[in-house]
């Protein structure tokens, strides 16, 4: 699943082709994802000109003057940019579900499971970073606001793992499973250990770690692992450069130790048993 720095790559590229563009055409070829694609979203959002893409945790929004188009990549979604000259756009398959035809390019979806989501919120219904959708997502992690004393606060009391705590979501947006196990790493913090027995200076460590290494795979265009593209269909590479994630009985960077692999809520938990102690 792309998490936040491959969204945000994503959301970086087709930005500068689509804000100020008028949609001229929506092609829906696949009406049922992880939801139903919204009813007549032709009508909806044809003669649109889209003002801003924005990100919220892994969602992507695209403002236009009637209301707001929200995504979600999924497990295997993409959205990418052809030109509109020439074939190339003409050419799909069955996993191509939605294109959008503007001035001078096309924005497709693109979901081998099917298991994004394309929403449509309606001006009237309120400002989108209301959407029931996000009631949940936690503080964007690059914001101004996030810190150590934030996660500090947010974890009293809690029994579960910092790893389990940071991939719900509910505290810090976003950081996904790649990106917990290195901050984890950098800020020298077991997965395993509970989220409410981190002291606030631990937390003050951990928060400039995910910082830290958000905005270093986004500067590196996000993981390639399996399948994931850039807006131009461009791998990204910080998956190259990782310290413990997809590592195990590989030495350890820092210290040579071999790098351990755990399960924590059937998910891989990369980790260095030295540098890392619980």
């Amino acid at each position: 699943m792309p998490e936040l720095p491959e969204v945000e790559v994503i959301r970086n590229g087709i930005a500068a082709y689509l804000i100020g563009q008028r949609i001229e055409r929506v092609i829906v070829r696949t009406d049922r994802l992880r939801w139903p694609v919204p009813a007549q979203l032709g009508l909806l959002m044809e003669g649109e000109i889209i003002q801003r893409v924005g990100r919220r945790g892994k969602y992507l929004y695209l403002e236009c003057g009637q209301g707001y188009l929200l995504v979600h990549l999924g497990m295997t979604g993409t959205l990418r940019i052809w030109p509109r000259h020439g074939h190339m756009h003409a050419m799909t398959d069955r996993h191509d579900h939605i294109d959008w035809m503007l001035e001078n390019c096309v924005l497709r979806f693109r979901d081998p499971r099917r298991f994004g989501a394309i929403l449509w919120h309606p001006r009237e219904a309120g400002d989108i970073l209301r959407h029931p959708r996000f009631a949940k997502i936690g503080i964007e992690p690059l914001s101004a606001a996030f810190n150590g004393a934030h996660l500090y606060q947010q974890t009293r009391g809690r029994r579960i793992s910092i790893k389990q705590t940071l991939l719900s979501g509910q505290i810090v947006a976003g950081v996904g499973n790649i990106y917990a196990c290195e901050s984890l790493f950098r800020a020298g913090l077991h997965p395993a250990r509970r989220a409410g027995r981190i002291s606030a200076s631990r937390y003050t460590k951990l928060a400039d770690a995910i910082d830290a290494t958000l905005t270093e795979a986004i500067e590196k265009g996000g993981s390639t692992l399996r399948d994931f593209s850039s807006s131009l269909g461009e791998r990204g590479y910080f998956q190259l450069d990782c310290f413990v994630y997809g590592r195990a009985g590989q030495p350890c960077r820092k210290c040579a130790a071999l790098i351990r692999r755990i399960v924590q809520q059937q998910r891989a938990t990369y980790y260095c048993p030295q540098c890392q102690r619980f």
